[in-house]
């Protein structure tokens, strides 16, 4: 059986891609908020169950918790990705002050980077006229190839709102069985459990459930 392929590779669809890039993916801000959110929030369910307390003063605690987290996980993973942002752009000012004040040495440094890659002669040559040629491309390889570093990352205000958003949504679950009237404080608790599980991934629903034993022993 012929294995499908994930892109088409024909001559004008590969030059379409590459074009216009891969664009920048936040699943791994969604998954850190995802995380995150249902532990702390079980967490507090858990606390409050083993403290034997009403599951109005869960539900209270949990929303406050959950705000306040879901804000503090947005805010921090901004400022990180900003960081990240600032981090590439003195690198990039700090490349363009260095190709117009010591040409010879980025061009050189060009030249090593290519022979690495076992490019040699008048290929190599080839290869480093070209780049050297386009100011943009020259600080463009320096960042990739010299420092390591994407040169389009993800934008700091949508990975801080992927973050939050997310953190309030899984986090809102354990705290959905408390808007049922009528249930005890160990039937709140579990029914928590339940419905986290159910909707968040394994590593989370695990995690969540290592506090049972430690914090709803009293209730017991």
């Amino acid at each position: 059986m012929k294995a499908s392929l994930e892109h088409s590779h024909d001559k004008e669809d590969i030059r379409r891609r590459l074009r216009d890039g891969h664009g920048s993916s936040y699943l791994r801000d969604a998954i850190l908020g995802g995380i995150d959110g249902c532990v702390t929030t079980i967490a507090v369910v858990a606390s409050v169950a083993g403290a034997g307390l009403p599951g109005m003063i869960a539900f209270v605690l949990g929303v406050a918790s959950l705000v306040a987290d879901a804000l503090s996980m947005g805010v921090s993973n901004y400022q990180a990705v900003k960081s990240d942002e600032e981090a590439r752009e003195r690198l990039r000012r700090q490349e363009e002050q260095h190709v117009d004040l010591v040409p010879d040495g980025e061009r050189e440094e060009i030249r090593e980077i290519f022979r690495a890659k076992g490019f040699s002669d008048d290929a190599l040559e080839t290869i480093v006229e070209t780049i050297c040629a386009d100011r943009k491309l020259w600080v463009d390889t320096m960042i990739k190839e010299e420092y390591g570093l994407a040169l389009d990352g993800p934008t700091a205000w949508k990975a801080g709102c992927a973050t939050f958003s997310v953190f309030m949504g899984v986090g809102a679950l354990p705290l959905l069985p408390f808007l049922v009237p009528y249930l005890s404080g160990a039937e709140y608790f579990v029914a928590s459990g339940v419905v986290t599980a159910w909707r968040c991934s394994v590593s989370a629903g695990s995690r969540g459930g290592c506090l049972i034993p430690v914090v709803f022993k009293p209730v017991w």
